[in-house]
């Protein structure tokens, strides 16, 4: 048989719809292909890393999971909105409550810092209960947390509502980016996985509204009122949860195959879309075994999801591992190290500095920025899976520099011209040109650094690590805007506001240079796609193959890229010799069977036995 009809017969074989093909079929898992998806054998025809991969895909919009999307994002109002309004309602409290600056700081801050031990458990409790029963828990707890900071009658008691209100935050900032990447499709996941900084920053500005509408009330009852409201939106998610479905990739985790099937289908485009998603889910979730074969997963494999594998895979990674929480980290602290939360929580003590004297006056222009972030975030939402993550973070982190620069410079002119202040000849000009200033910043913040942070620590991670993975970065970025906001003012005292946005300044410069460096494109890649992206460094070859064959453990599975690529296009190759009815065809793939027993051989003299049957089809 001539070799152009061999390979015509094999694209024949590898695009027989899904539902003829049998289960079991090495074919099914490597060769599937439909109308509307096209693959290709990919290799660098030395006989490493062939496989059959996903060329194109679906493009249209999808409804439902556009709503699944919105819904897990209203988790998201909960921050924002406390952000917004703390920053009010403090000018109140400090009056009502005779607190000092000392304890300001740790008022405002505290929610910050409490979000760390939300952040850190939900990952845990994702994994183990799923994405949509965290999201109720976290509505819950910090319904409770509103409740008893609007009716508190004194500091302490305030702070226990902020407590609570904290480890609601920490869990809803992990679970609804988890969630809305896990349902959406390839296509619109950056702009859907974008959702939870619009809700933030809706949040932010229906928290600057409540102060502006409370501001003219009795100081004690005022900022009660402000914060209480908050009971709203958490009320609001906990009745919506009810209507959404369950993350299709968790429910794999779980075994439960049907129950995804149906979110996919409902959450796809077409039938040969649903179809490609699950395939890619299930060899990331490692149920397709060495021959290409749908197995279950075992137990004890489910447990190790949530439980101490994970952990140890994160906390000693291999070196793709590394690079992932490398970016990851890193993206997450830049984004709370620039001063975000900090500019917003204390806007009134910026813009008082600047000259602006009511309290009417100072909430209004804190209401002028939370507009301004909050349609600036458009941008990203429609231009994220066009233009790509990239290029809006280099814009975004070039204009934070730029605007931080302005704010220091413009404090620097309004700390060393005190009697034009004073005489009232340079007050309004400087006020205005502080508040645009900070409007800039914001709005730069909403283009990139914003979004596109949650989005890339969702988007890199394999199934495996994501949730726990996700928590880490949570923690990262809820420790660095802990530690900004709670030592922004004491810094702003000790070495002026001039200061302290010179100092911002010169951290954001070093968020460019990260992004520039560090940060890869993602766009358009399904997330298992883009885990691969961390592990196709050549210079990673050698020790993966080691580590898949010496090492016992999850980690060690996970380190096989090569040898599993090419006992995967064996596997399919296999299953195209049979169709034909001929042998393997070297002409097709320069790896036959032989080949393929030698290199095995090869690893395993340099790094010891193994068991051939322990190697999943795919490393992710």
């Amino acid at each position: 048989m001539a070799p152009a009809v061999e390979e015509e017969q094999a694209l024949e074989a590898r695009q027989t719809p899904f539902e003829n093909i049998p289960n079991g079929s090495p074919m099914a898992l490597l060769g599937v292909s439909k109308q509307s998806t096209k693959y290709q054998l990919l290799g660098s025809g030395n006989g490493q890393n062939h496989q059959a991969r996903h060329i194109a895909s679906s493009k249209s919009f999808n409804t439902y999971a556009v709503a699944c999307a919105l819904l897990a994002s209203m988790n998201s109002i909960l921050l924002g909105y406390d952000v917004g309004v703390i920053s009010g309602a403090v000018l109140f409290i400090k009056e009502d409550l005779k607190i000092d600056e000392v304890q300001e700081e740790v008022l405002v801050s505290a929610l910050s810092i409490v979000s760390l031990a939300g952040g850190a458990v939900a990952g845990r409790l994702a994994d183990a209960v799923g994405r949509r029963w965290t999201m109720a828990v976290s509505a819950c707890v910090f319904l409770v947390g509103a409740l008893v900071m609007g009716l508190a009658p004194s500091f302490f008691i305030l702070m226990i509502g902020r407590l609570l209100a904290g480890i609601g935050v920490g869990l809803a900032l992990m679970v609804a980016p988890v969630y809305t990447a896990e349902v959406a499709p390839a296509s619109s996941r950056g702009s859907l996985v974008s959702l939870p900084e619009i809700f933030i920053n809706i949040g932010i500005l229906l928290g600057y509204v409540s102060n502006y509408t409370f501001s003219g009330l009795p100081v004690n009852i005022a900022w009660r009122l402000m914060l209480g409201l908050g009971i709203f939106p958490a009320l609001s998610l906990a009745v919506g949860v009810m209507f959404m479905p369950e993350s299709p990739r968790w429910l794999v985790m779980q075994n439960r195959i049907d129950e995804a099937r149906v979110v996919i289908m409902r959450t796809s485009s077409s039938s040969e879309e649903a179809e490609q998603r699950l395939l890619d889910i299930m060899e990331a979730a490692g149920l397709l075994n060495s021959n290409g074969e749908v197995t279950d997963l075992p137990i004890n494999k489910r447990a190790d999801n949530s439980g101490h594998n994970v952990w140890r895979e994160l906390l000693w990674p291999s070196p793709a591992v590394r690079r992932m929480l490398a970016v990851a980290s890193g993206i997450q602290f830049f984004q709370q190290a620039t001063g975000i939360d900090a500019t917003v929580y204390y806007s009134p003590e910026a813009f008082k500095m600047a000259g602006i004297a009511s309290k009417s006056g100072v909430i209004a222009g804190t209401v002028a920025m939370g507009f301004t972030k909050c349609m600036f975030i458009f941008v990203a939402i429609f231009y994220l899976d066009k233009v790509g993550r990239r290029p809006l973070l280099l814009i975004s982190t070039t204009g934070i520099t730029l605007s931080l620069a302005l704010l220091a410079v413009f404090f620097a002119f309004i700390e060393n011209h005190e009697p034009l202040k004073e005489e009232g000849h340079s007050v309004g000009p400087l006020a205005v040109l502080v508040i645009i200033a900070v409007c800039f910043y914001v709005a730069f913040f909403s283009i990139g650094m914003g979004p596109i942070c949650w989005v890339l620590t969702t988007e890199i991670f394999p199934l495996r690590l994501r949730a726990q993975a996700m928590s880490m970065g949570i923690v990262m970025n809820r420790l660095s805007s802990s530690i900004v906001s709670l030592t922004f003012l004491s810094i702003s005292r000790a070495i002026t506001f001039m200061g302290t946005y010179i100092l911002f300044t010169g951290i954001s410069l070093c968020s460019v240079i990260f992004v520039f460096l560090c940060v890869p494109e993602t766009k358009g890649k399904s997330l298992e796609e883009v885990a691969k992206v961390f592990y196709k460094d050549e210079a990673y070859s050698s020790e993966l193959g080691k580590s898949a064959f010496t090492n016992g453990d999850q980690e060690g599975e996970d380190k096989h890229l090569n040898v599993a690529h090419d006992m995967e296009a064996w596997a399919y190759h296999e299953e195209e010799a049979m169709m034909d009815g001929k042998g393997l065809h070297s002409s097709t793939f320069s790896m036959d069977k032989k080949n393929l027993a030698a290199k095995v051989k090869a690893i395993a003299s340099q790094a010891g036995s193994f068991d051939l049957q322990r190697i999943p089809t795919h490393p992710i």
